[in-house]
């Protein structure tokens, strides 16, 4: 389970009980990622932020903060099942060596 605080009060944690990265702003929580795991490939299946927060760029952040640590790992492929997901992979085509190849 990562912890890692980013800036601007921003807190980034894998909930590996519930399978999802969560995204908090001075401990309100602002975006969620769900992802499920089965040892060797990571589908993140769901990036959802609450309505309230939307359109600042959180599930972005979220979405880039769970790369990185499935990155760092060094032992994970990802299966980008949410639409979402998919277009910030797309955008960002220096981390889609990670993509699991179908």
């Amino acid at each position: 389970m990562i912890d890692s605080t980013l800036a601007d009060g921003f807190v980034l944690t894998d909930e590996t009980d519930a399978s999802r990265y969560t995204l908090l702003h001075d401990g309100q929580l602002v975006s969620v990622l769900d992802y499920r795991d089965d040892g060797t490939t990571i589908a993140l299946t769901r990036a959802f932020t609450i309505p309230s927060f939307r359109g600042q760029g959180h599930a972005a952040r979220v979405v880039a903060g769970a790369v990185s640590d499935i990155a760092a790992r060094g032992d994970r492929r990802v299966d980008a099942v949410c639409w979402y997901v998919a277009d910030w992979f797309e955008a960002h085509p220096e981390q889609q060596a990670l993509l699991r190849r179908r």
